[in-house]
């Protein structure tokens, strides 16, 4: 499937909004819903790790489009349907510019053609997307290909930002957007106090943290000083959660009032965790969240606990 082909499928983020919740009456609050976060689908990485080749491997990838595909009968299955279904990032195995780029990119708009035309997908781009260090041209790849790289929408009086998270990792060739991305930031939570919104959430790739707010820098966090300045702008404006991926593992913690949530691959895993997707429930007062491993959810799907929160006024 081509990029221009991918658009009549896919309802992308353009002028830093989502088009499927443009409706004014999305932001008030009507009651408890869900969504389904996955992320990392990263088709290549497995082939690649298992050869220790992770840089320049991953010249198969059969194994996360088996997963993958999983993972879309599975939400395709739910009711009642979820809201939308988010993946936090690294779509894709191959770097701006490898082998197999083009490819991987072709199957993987190829099984998410398959997610129920009435749960819309949003699409976060992670460092494989984008680059380690993204460009101006890279950056305009990724929305080409997939979207806006960061926008904001709202869904039952909730407003959601993506966010792209490597310009907070690395921006050397690209000030500029980093810049543009931070004062939109500053703006949508602006209008987040104004609005009064139920809760203001947050998706990206890199988490500002995994355990604690003063851990060690790693390559699976933002660095103590980015980290830090971010969580203090996003809980001065009342963001209540920040949902990413990129660890391969499920990890969190807390800061203040903010919900660091981390969750573990659809593809490759790096620790002890199942490749899965996690449920997360909306409710006036919190934000409920769960990981099911994709064997759970396509036999059993959600819990009655969760379900019973749908049902709260």
């Amino acid at each position: 499937m081509s990029a221009a082909e991918a658009g009549g499928v896919f309802r992308r983020a353009r002028g830093r909004t989502l088009d499927a919740f443009l409706s004014e009456k999305e932001r008030e609050w009507k009651g408890p819903f869900y969504f389904i976060q996955g992320a990392d689908p990263q088709f290549g990485l497995m082939k690649a790790w298992s050869t220790g080749d992770s840089d320049s491997g991953g010249d198969e990838w059969g194994q996360e489009i088996r997963l993958t595909e999983q993972a879309v009968e599975a939400i395709n299955k739910l009711k009642p349907k979820p809201k939308f279904f988010v993946l936090c990032g690294d779509l894709i195995h191959a770097m701006p510019g490898m082998p197999w780029r083009k490819e991987q990119t072709a199957d993987l708009q190829r099984v998410l053609a398959r997610v129920d035309r009435d749960i819309p997908l949003v699409l976060v781009s992670g460092n494989h997307d984008v680059g380690n260090t993204p460009t101006p041209e890279t950056v305009a790849e990724f929305q080409r290909t997939w979207g806006d790289d960061y926008f904001s929408f709202w869904v039952g009086g909730v407003l959601f930002l993506v966010l792209n998270s490597q310009f907070w990792y690395d921006a050397s060739q690209c000030p500029a957007l980093k810049q543009a991305q931070d004062q939109w930031l500053d703006q949508q939570l602006s209008v987040a106090g104004r609005r009064h919104c139920q809760h203001a959430v947050v998706f990206q790739h890199i988490p500002l943290f995994l355990r604690s707010i003063d851990e060690d820098d790693d390559y699976f966090n933002l660095t103590k000083s980015v980290r830090k300045e971010v969580a203090n702008k996003l809980t001065r404006a009342g963001v209540t959660a920040v949902f990413s991926g990129h660890y391969h593992r499920n990890a969190g913690g807390t800061y203040q009032n903010l919900d660091m949530v981390v969750s573990s691959a659809i593809g490759c895993q790096l620790g002890q965790d199942t490749h899965g997707l996690r449920v997360v429930v909306v409710t006036a007062k919190k934000i409920v969240h769960r990981y099911y491993s994709l064997d759970e959810l396509s036999e059993k799907g959600i819990e009655a606990d969760l379900m019973g929160l749908m049902e709260e006024k």
